[in-house]
């Protein structure tokens, strides 16, 4: 390995990096959103009765739900972002057919304005868009790469698989384990499930584990605390 490339050792510089960043992100928040949002609504269950078919029609219809739910709301919101930089990547497209002599003049400008010399600028712009006009001001201006436009399919189908994997979890800890450990052995479970999600999207980030993991297993153990509570006193009260 060079000594540039020893120096530049885990920056995002590779191609497709918005693709796996996307695939990731949507992944882990699937998982995420899977663990806690299941595991609040068996152990709500359990609280209020201790009936394996009402936890598990409850579990069951919370990880159905909740993965098409994730999904839709993935593709959605991925598919603004990517029409959106299509649409962009087709204006710009169209500028440099109509109109190349002002668009170079503009990406001269604009390197001009990062600190060039307006030769120089002049000069950069001119070979970059003799290597690749669209790439340039698309990068200069817009920051984006036209082959690295995210895909609202892939996250989607991401953010549902990491939804559905994370739901299991919580939904085999309280079907399995026996009373009375069922609901304290889930929330261990679903805590250390949460603690691992956390770290690991610290991680692709880049940010402190430490804090990022506390937040999600504060958080999470709040929502099974704040469900189960809520499904004892139903049950005492006999509402259920």
């Amino acid at each position: 390995m060079s000594t540039d490339a020893q120096l530049h050792t885990g920056e995002p510089h590779a191609a497709g990096l918005a693709q796996r960043l996307n695939w990731l992100r949507a992944g882990v928040l699937g998982a995420n959103d899977g663990i806690v949002s299941v595991a609040a609504v068996v152990v709500g269950v359990a609280g209020a009765t201790s009936q394996h078919a009402a936890i598990l029609t409850a579990g069951l219809a919370a990880l159905v739900g909740g993965a098409i739910s994730m999904a839709l709301g993935e593709y959605v919101s991925v598919s603004s972002q990517s029409d959106s930089e299509k649409a962009l990547i087709a204006k710009e497209r169209r500028e440099l057919a109509e109109m190349p002599e002002e668009e170079l003049a503009e990406l001269a400008a604009i390197y001009e304005a990062k600190g060039l010399s307006s030769a120089t600028a002049r000069q950069v712009a001119t070979e970059l868009t003799a290597h690749d006009a669209l790439a340039a001001h698309l990068d200069a201006e817009l920051n984006i790469d036209a082959d690295d436009v995210v895909s609202p399919w892939h996250a989607a189908i991401a953010s549902a698989v990491a939804f559905t994997a994370g739901a299991i979890l919580p939904l085999v800890a309280i079907l399995v384990v026996p009373e009375p450990a069922k609901v304290l052995v889930t929330f261990v479970v679903v805590l250390a499930a949460l603690a691992a999600t956390g770290a690991t999207a610290a991680w692709i980030g880049g940010s402190p584990r430490f804090r990022a993991t506390l937040r999600v297993v504060v958080g999470g153990a709040l929502a099974l605390g704040a469900t189960f509570a809520i499904g004892s006193l139903l049950g005492t009260a006999g509402v259920v």
